[in-house]
């Protein structure tokens, strides 16, 4: 039976988690897991191998029953709902067109097997193939095209619908980097004429950063952060986070809590005044807020990779190695000495026991100084 919910909102997910194997050997997939996608949004579930993300998807497609909790589309409760009856599309990541059917005859399936009228059928295929610009390729088989074109023709298939939701399970993830790059922004235009509302699985964070509205960051099963891409990279929720996200991730530093309430940093001299103070607690900071300065604590160089714009520095500070994101003219060599100084704006503190970030607020850049 489908129970309408007066909603707004487009995809919702209330206390959902699925388990596998029985009692002797279960394997918790997905953990109590609330979830609001909004009308019109992109999120992007993203999170490494294992992590649950899948699953979640194939849940909200009704490709998977939830173990607990219920799945509402449109402010209709739809878990015991079969898949096609939900009114979503699926895009799979090994695009699964039919290799005997022309483009434009793959894209056309869908209608024709909900017998939709020849005219209305041949109008909204036109207008499909045209906004993915894929009329080139009309009367082409699959074996014929290009991953990123087989791709295109298998977003095509799914739009043709006008479905309430795009479900996509890393949908770029067979693509060459240069095919990857290109058919992402697509994707964004998209969305972004089309206005539908879009949940998109990967492990890929830079995909994530660049698609999304909000990303849900998950772990083990577990939800760990739903926020916007800018959000996410700049307040991880937890350490798991913060070195998930950002290519590469946080650098991370042992701390300790001097007398007069200083943090001390990786067993130097550095110290950052915090509005709070306590043992126990972990510095988090991004390699762009890592500067060389003449002014700086003594580090050691390990190695510079050359990235076009900009070299990434590992330097060798007391006995923790860090990463400083600096201009392509800074060069150093291999075992060079270097003055580092930490922004404080970009300090992020983290309680070791938990994981969890700390709300703490870092002085003014006169207080982040060598001693």
């Amino acid at each position: 039976m489908i129970v309408a919910m007066p909603t707004d909102k487009r995809i919702e997910l209330r206390g959902v988690a699925k388990t596998f194997g029985g009692p002797s050997s279960s394997f918790v997939a997905v953990e109590q897991l609330d979830l609001v996608v909004k009308r019109g949004e992109f999120v992007v579930l993203l999170g490494p191998s294992g992590c649950g993300k899948t699953t979640t998807l194939r849940m909200i497609a009704g490709l998977e029953s939830p173990t607990r909790g219920r799945v509402l589309i449109d402010g209709l409760d739809v878990t015991l709902l079969p898949p096609g009856r939900r009114d979503i599309a699926f895009v799979f990541q090994m695009f699964a067109l039919y290799p005997h059917l022309s483009v434009e005859e793959n894209v056309a399936f869908p209608l024709r097997a909900a017998r939709v009228p020849a005219h209305a059928l041949q109008r909204r295929v036109d207008e499909v193939i045209d906004r993915l610009d894929i009329d080139h390729l009309r009367q082409r088989k699959p074996r014929h095209l290009s991953g990123g074109d087989q791709q295109r023709v298998s977003l095509a298939r799914a739009m043709v619908r006008d479905p309430k939701a795009f479900l996509m399970d890393e949908p770029l993830g067979t693509l060459d980097a240069d095919q990857r790059e290109r058919t992402r922004e697509q994707l964004r235009a998209i969305h972004n004429e089309l206005g539908a509302t879009t949940v998109f699985v990967t492990h890929d964070q830079l995909e994530a950063m660049g698609l999304a509205d909000r990303i849900a960051v998950m772990n083990e099963g577990k939800l760990l952060q739903y926020d916007t891409p800018r959000r996410v990279y700049e307040h991880p929720a937890d350490l798991f986070v913060a070195h998930f996200i950002g290519s590469p991730g946080m650098n991370f530093l042992p701390t300790m809590l001097a007398e007069d309430g200083a943090m001390t940093i990786a067993g130097t001299t550095m110290r950052l005044h915090v509005q709070q103070a306590r043992s126990g607690v972990r510095l988090g900071i991004r390699p762009e807020y890592v500067t060389i300065d003449p002014s700086g604590t003594p580090a050691t160089v390990e190695h510079t990779e050359l990235l076009g714009s900009y070299n990434l520095v590992a330097l060798k500070l007391g006995g923790t190695l860090i990463k400083a994101r600096v201009p392509a003219h800074q060069r150093f060599g291999e075992g060079e000495q270097a003055r580092v100084r930490f922004d404080p704006a970009g300090c992020r503190w983290f309680d070791v026991a938990t994981g969890k970030a700390l709300d703490w607020t870092t002085r003014s850049s006169a207080t982040a100084v060598a001693v």
